[in-house]
């Protein structure tokens, strides 16, 4: 048995990066897909390819009547809505704390948040009449630390984290799971959006993070979607059916520690502050424990 059979389920962002990993990963799970974006090349070439399985939506997220629109898509075609996988998303806005520009902030944070927060409340009433659902929301790990992106978009992010724990708190009694994917560096187009860079650079650029970004992380390769797709087919099947309201981390070990913890090579602040080297440190635990 397939483990979305006979599930129907949205995915925003779905046509490139972890929505595309995740929205053919869900297919070959049985699913029936929506699948809404902005990229209505793709999204046309996707719903030729899986005719009867998958529809496309055009859906700019930050449009509300075009987000809820393609989340009602899901009963008009096929039935019924199960799952809503809301990904969509670009870095958005670069300025920090004293570069801050109203509009620029409220764009990112419209993207990002309250887009999750529209498509749940557009989800819900769908998945209400199936008797159950499950919600599975991006976001980063810019929301656990700093350092990993911009402040708009780590705060945005945080905010989701935020908001699917308080959302679980009411959907519970409702039958309906919400949860979070929270990705590390992954090999998408998005960190083409730092420079500026149309898609076929940003795509270029996705390629180079994925070659040389293995010694970025404990685990010693480079994040691809479909280890996030892996992780949002859990959480948004049946084998999650106890967990809501959490998130699971899918970063390599990144966030584990700073580099000193895992890397040996990596001097470490203790070291720094003693002047004295990691060997000389080293040699001295050893003495002590001798």
């Amino acid at each position: 048995m397939k483990r979305l059979q006979n599930k129907v389920a949205v995915i925003t962002g779905a046509c490139s990066g972890i929505g595309l990993a995740t929205t053919e990963l869900f297919l070959s799970e049985g699913a029936q897909v929506v699948a809404a974006d902005v990229q209505d090349e793709v999204g046309q070439q996707l719903q030729e390819k899986y005719a009867g399985q998958l529809h496309f939506a055009h859906c700019d997220v930050t449009q509300l009547d075009e987000l809820r629109a393609a989340i009602d898509s899901a009963a008009k075609h096929f039935g019924g809505l199960d799952i809503l996988f809301s990904n969509a998303g670009r870095i958005g806005t670069m300025g920090g704390v004293q570069a801050f520009n109203a509009e620029a902030w409220d764009s990112t944070q419209n993207l990002l948040l309250r887009s999750v927060a529209a498509g749940t409340s557009y989800a819900v009433p769908h998945m209400i009449k199936r008797g159950a659902g499950a919600i599975v929301n991006t976001s980063s790990i810019s929301a656990l630390q700093a350092g990993y992106a911009p402040l708009a978009y780590s705060v945005a992010k945080a905010g989701v984290l935020h908001y699917t724990q308080v959302a679980a708190a009411e959907l519970c009694a409702l039958n309906i799971r919400i949860n979070a994917v929270v990705p590390g560096f992954i090999a998408t187009r998005i960190f083409g959006g730092l420079f500026g860079m149309d898609q076929q650079a940003s795509q270029d650029l996705a390629k180079r993070v994925s070659d040389h970004s293995s010694s970025a992380n404990p685990i010693g390769r480079a994040g691809q979607p479909q280890d996030i797709a892996e992780a949002a087919l859990y959480l948004a099947s049946d084998a999650a059916r106890f967990v809501t309201g959490t998130h699971i981390t899918v970063d390599g070990g990144i966030t584990i520690g700073p580099r000193h913890s895992w890397d040996p090579q990596t001097t470490s602040p203790m070291s720094q502050a003693l002047g004295v080297s990691r060997e000389q440190i080293e040699a001295m635990r050893k003495s002590a424990d001798s």
